[in-house]
């Protein structure tokens, strides 16, 4: 399995937008197959940092996830209002 670790960092004002656009990345993904988890998570300390979850099967279906309509619409759109950070971790 594969776990990425996408931390977001959004200046206020673009912040309800980001994180209405994580949303639509979260539900799609969610249907994308050898999609284990996915989800957003807001930090309790830091109003600016956003993180999105995910666990992938394995590297074929994350490499399928990334080719998916929603993920190259979304993302750019993510990319666009916030810096993205991604850490990924094989278990």
């Amino acid at each position: 399995m594969i776990r990425l670790n996408v931390f977001i960092q959004v200046e206020e004002k673009n912040r309800v937008a980001v994180l209405d656009i994580a949303k639509k990345l979260v539900s799609a993904s969610l249907a994308d197959e050898g999609c284990i988890a996915y989800d957003i998570f807001e930090s309790s300390t830091r109003k600016d940092v956003l993180m999105i979850c995910e666990t992938w099967k394995d590297e074929a279906t994350l490499a399928a996830h990334g080719k998916k309509t929603h993920f190259t619409t979304l993302v750019p759109e993510i990319e666009a209002l916030a810096k993205m950070k991604i850490e990924q971790f094989p278990f």
